[in-house]
């Protein structure tokens, strides 16, 4: 008996595990089963459309080059023999067909052994039901970060086509959204995690109350120290009120200078002056 962790489509967990259904989960891993599908599918990816050209196909070469004998070269009856720089190609590959069939019956076995094998590595988890109105890939983003799966393959499987799940987890990396049963081997081998809609294996789950999650936390960027607006305000009016006083104070200082320096020259203009020089007589 197999069991997954059980959340709710907003990333809450639920208490309990979910038992996965046994006709599915019963614990075969038929590893011949899983590596022909999966060759078979990556083969039937393939366009099959390389090709190169052997003698036939290149242009040119229809005269021989020299004559058969006398010249003491080695005889050639081509310019596009394989031998030559620019002649044909030998054994290259040709236009074919890569694809391949699986009997029906190994297919179910390889999509079983793919389920039981993310199953042990407890890579498989249940949701409740994908609600989504419109699609948001901000909600699907969160869901996966709230489940701690984030930066892994993620495949999610829901109950038949939903458009907005789908549209949701496109622009994501590493996040592949289908349909329950267009599922293949390749796509359960390729994922690390992988996430089941309840209603898709036939678990019709109630709904469980719970609170609204938080939104994701997001890393505020470092702003620099800036000093609000209304502080600004009213340290310009104390700065402008400051300097009429110091101005002042200034004046209060400078003026006994002044009037000291005056003084002097008010004097010095009073005083007498200098008796002039007697002039000199002519000879």
């Amino acid at each position: 008996m197999s069991e997954a962790p059980h959340y709710s489509a907003s990333g809450a967990r639920h208490k309990g595990a979910f038992v996965l259904p046994a006709d599915l989960f019963d614990g075969t891993v038929h590893e011949p089963a899983l590596h022909q599908a999966i060759k078979t599918y990556l083969g039937n990816q393939r366009q099959g459309t390389a090709k190169t050209k052997t003698r036939s196909f290149v242009s040119g070469g229809n005269k021989k080059p020299w004559r058969q004998k006398g010249t003491g070269r080695a005889r050639q009856g081509s310019i596009r023999s394989p031998l030559w720089p620019g002649g044909g190609t030998v054994f290259g590959p040709h236009p074919r067909s890569y694809d391949q069939k699986v009997p029906k019956k190994m297919r179910a076995l390889a999509r079983r052994s793919a389920f039981n094998t993310r199953a042990r590595e407890n890579a498989v988890y249940v949701i409740d039901k994908f609600t989504y109105e419109t699609p948001k890939t901000s909600v699907l983003a969160g869901l996966l970060q709230r489940m701690g799966v984030n930066g892994q393959k993620v495949l999610i499987l829901t109950d038949g086509a939903r458009p907005n799940v789908y549209l949701s987890g496109r622009n994501l990396q590493r996040v592949e959204v289908l349909p329950y049963s267009d599922v293949s081997t390749y796509h359960l081998l390729w994922s690390d995690v992988v996430l089941i809609e309840a209603t898709a294996i036939g678990q019709t789950l109630a709904p469980v109350a719970e609170k609204e999650s938080a939104p994701v936390a997001r890393r505020a960027k470092a702003k620099p120290d800036v000093e609000p607006k209304a502080a600004k305000k009213s340290a310009k009016p104390a700065a402008k009120a400051k300097a009429p006083a110091k101005k002042a104070a200034a004046k209060a200082k400078s003026a006994p200078k002044k009037r000291a320096a005056k003084s002097k020259t008010s004097a010095a203009k009073k005083g007498t002056r200098p008796a002039s020089a007697p002039k000199k007589k002519g000879k």
